[in-house]
């Protein structure tokens, strides 16, 4: 089964707009948001390789990278195939 994991700030609208995409495919996703719990934007950052900005998204522990990321791998196709590995 596919896991996707998202971390989120509850002001960001690029957050928003990647669960939007989401939840549209009708992907169940697990969110941290990191204004929630303080001490998970250490380990976003680890598991990211550096990246400091929300959101940042994995699927299946892979790093994606942020709302733009999504959007492209959603436009070029590769994210039915990422989500369906």
């Amino acid at each position: 089964m596919t896991q996707v994991v998202i971390y989120t700030r509850h002001t960001c609208g690029f957050c928003v707009r990647a669960k939007m995409l989401l939840q549209q495919k009708q992907i169940d996703f697990t969110e941290i948001s990191i204004d929630d719990f303080p001490d998970k934007r250490t380990e976003m950052i680890e598991r990211s390789h550096g990246r400091t900005t929300v959101p940042q998204i994995f699927i299946n522990e892979q790093p994606i990278g942020g709302c733009d990321d999504l959007f492209a791998l959603h436009y070029n196709g590769r994210l039915d195939a990422l989500l369906n590995e």
